[in-house]
């Protein structure tokens, strides 16, 4: 027989103090459950991270594309994340240092096979079949260093799958070195390293966009949270109530319900880039 804590004592009756004390801590555990939950669907939401749930859900459909076997490098693999994906490949891993717990994303540092600067990786030339480096360019000082390392590693025909952003805030820093990438940037710089058949695709348009930045806004503003003097937050705080349900929900929405119909897609959160590396006699990877 389990052992029930709730049992009622031999006179039936419970303790009032027991039972306000029991139901005080199950109200905790609850409220604590919840706002675990509620981070949780925040961070996997296409509504209020959709820049994340898109990048995640396009490197998985390039993962599947890839055939068994594929031996695959992650450059800048950090806590790992995208391990799953290939799993039906020989999966490697790169980064250039262990981040602190509070810099990686889902917890703890991924297994990472080489400990290196991504623009000297020490494996011999046309080692691998294909690589990914996901939201890392603007974390290297010498970013066309990098892809021509990914030229001189990749066999003829290997396929590069890669992704940053075009603007964003400062973080993992110190090692933040550019705010993003064009679309003009990839094609120049990948064809001099060697690359061609080059697909640059934006991860949405200009409401998406503009969606993302109400609500980072919202989160670098909150309320007795910013480093100014209190008398000056308390101006802040009521303002920042009233912009709560617009930034947060009303452009949000709003903008997820019209940015299909952006076609020109100026405004970007980013890209995502494909890229074969040229050689004669190599079938593309796919």
């Amino acid at each position: 027989m389990k052992h029930n804590s709730h049992a009622l004592p031999v006179n039936g009756t419970r303790s009032g103090f027991s039972y306000f004390k029991n139901t005080r801590n199950c109200k905790r555990v609850v409220s604590k459950d919840t706002a675990v939950s509620l981070t949780s669907w925040l961070k996997t939401s296409p509504l209020f991270a959709f820049n994340l749930v898109n990048r995640d859900r396009w490197v998985a459909e390039q993962a599947a594309r890839l055939p068994a076997g594929t031996l695959v490098l992650d450059v800048g693999a950090g806590s790992c994340p995208y391990r799953g994906y290939f799993a039906h490949c020989q999966y490697q891993t790169q980064d250039f240092v262990a981040l602190a717990p509070g810099q990686l994303r889902d917890g703890g540092y991924g297994q990472i096979d080489y400990i290196c600067d991504a623009a000297s990786i020490p494996v011999a030339p046309t080692s691998f079949d294909a690589i990914v480096c996901a939201e890392v360019l603007e974390h290297v000082p010498e970013p066309v260093k990098v892809v021509h390392e990914f030229a001189r590693i990749l066999k003829p025909g290997g396929k590069l799958i890669l992704t940053a952003p075009l603007g964003s805030g400062v973080h993992q820093e110190p090692h933040h070195y550019y705010g993003g990438y064009t679309e003009f940037w990839y094609r120049k710089f990948l064809s001099e390293a060697g690359f061609d058949h080059i697909v640059v695709e934006a991860n949405a348009g200009s409401f998406l966009f503009y969606a993302q930045e109400s609500i980072r806004f919202l989160r670098n503003t909150r309320p007795f949270a910013l480093k100014m003097p209190l008398v000056a937050q308390l101006l802040w705080a009521p303002f920042w109530l009233l912009l709560l349900p617009i930034l947060g929900a009303l452009v949000p929405v709003s903008g997820t319900l019209l940015d299909p119909f952006d076609r020109e897609q100026r405004f970007t959160v980013g890209y995502h880039v494909t890229a074969i590396r040229a050689g004669s006699g190599t079938r593309e990877v796919e």
